[in-house]
């Protein structure tokens, strides 16, 4: 019996220390919603706590499964929203995956150097996006380059036919720029990303255009991302800011 015991003892232990932060936050959020379905889970800055983004919202859950908090942390100390903090890592790290080809890409033409890089999700329907788009010129003038990724809108209905036929152009980004001034692209098919990308963007909680990130994955504000001065300034701050960091 006592053998016996001691099996157990080092069974259970090895189940406690198998357990992932994403085992754990499924099997609670499984009582509640068993078909919800976890798409990150990691240690939370809040202690006894692991934190989880689920249909792009961000959950917290205590270790021991018993507690989930919907909403987000504050470090009032430090003056720090811990939520915000890392959906933008969630954001960077989802973004790394997304190679060049899949992207369409406005960056400066010498002489003028490229400084920083901001990924927009876009729609081409969307009016504030078109506008955007109207200074990518400027924003290429200030050393900006510019990322965009498809994420067509079902408040748009056709706009994914649109991005379809965008990205099976043969100049994609001159293909982009008519259209996002209004001429029609066409129906041209082909294999592309664009239910992927809308599909990574859902997850992460992204369901407005545009949505501008910058490389960290934070997003920048719309009133700030419409002006490329207000922009190339915030991204400056933001740079000084990881210099001084590090």
């Amino acid at each position: 019996m006592r053998i016996r015991g001691v099996f157990l003892a080092l069974a259970f232990a090895g189940n406690a220390l198998a357990a992932t932060p994403r085992d754990v936050v499924q099997q609670a959020v499984q009582k509640i919603a068993p078909t919800a379905k976890v798409d990150a889970a990691q240690e939370s800055a809040v202690p006894g706590f692991y934190e989880a983004i689920i249909g792009g919202q961000m959950l917290y859950v205590s270790k021991d499964g018993r507690y989930l908090l919907d909403g987000s942390a504050f470090d009032v100390a430090n003056q720090r929203d811990l939520s915000e903090e890392s959906r933008a890592r969630a954001r960077k790290l989802a973004l790394d995956k997304i190679g060049p080809d899949k992207r369409i890409v406005f960056a400066p033409k010498a002489p003028v150097k490229a400084r920083h890089t901001i990924t927009v999700l876009t729609d081409i329907d969307c009016p504030y996006c078109r506008r955007f788009h109207d200074q990518i010129a400027q924003y290429n003038a200030k050393g900006i380059v510019v990322d965009y990724l498809f994420n067509p809108l079902s408040i748009h209905p056709g706009a994914d036919k649109k991005a379809q036929a965008v990205w099976c152009a043969k100049d994609r980004a001159e293909a982009f720029t008519a259209a996002m001034s209004g001429k029609d692209p066409g129906t041209a098919t082909c294999p592309n990303p664009i239910n992927e990308l809308a599909n990574l963007a859902q997850s992460l909680g992204l369901t407005q255009t545009p949505t501008f990130l910058g490389p960290d994955g934070k997003q920048i504000p719309g009133q700030i991302a419409a002006s490329p001065d207000l922009l190339a300034a915030e991204l400056d701050r933001q740079s000084a800011a990881v210099i001084s960091r590090n």
